[in-house]
């Protein structure tokens, strides 16, 4: 698979941006670098994906970053209803959590 087939979006969620501004609010109100929490980004990644090819396509995507943990989750799809008694499902997706090295960001995203 492609980098590009691998990684489809940025997860904009709160809890993502949370993690991302954490990082960001502790960089700029002059915390020593030491003691800054490293940056985490939240991606959707393809499903038959595993960890090391999630890290390989962030490497090709965004080469001035070094990854240095990658969590997935398998988010199954919820039950929704309408107009029926029998409720439809959304679609399953998987989460990745990717954690940069201490001092890297990927500014395309912001």
């Amino acid at each position: 698979m492609r980098a590009t087939d691998i990684i489809k979006t940025i997860r904009v969620s709160e809890k993502a941006l949370q993690l991302r501004d954490l990082y960001e609010a502790k960089r700029t109100e002059g915390v020593k670098e030491d003691n800054a929490p490293p940056a985490q980004y939240t991606f959707v990644v393809d499903r038959r994906a595993n960890k090391h090819q999630i890290r390989q396509a962030i490497r090709e995507l965004f080469p001035k970053v070094t990854v240095t943990r990658v969590n997935t989750v398998n988010q199954h799809g919820k039950p929704k209803r309408q107009n029926t008694r029998l409720p439809g499902y959304t679609q399953n997706w998987k989460k990745a959590i990717v954690t940069l090295k201490r001092g890297d960001t990927i500014d395309e995203l912001i």
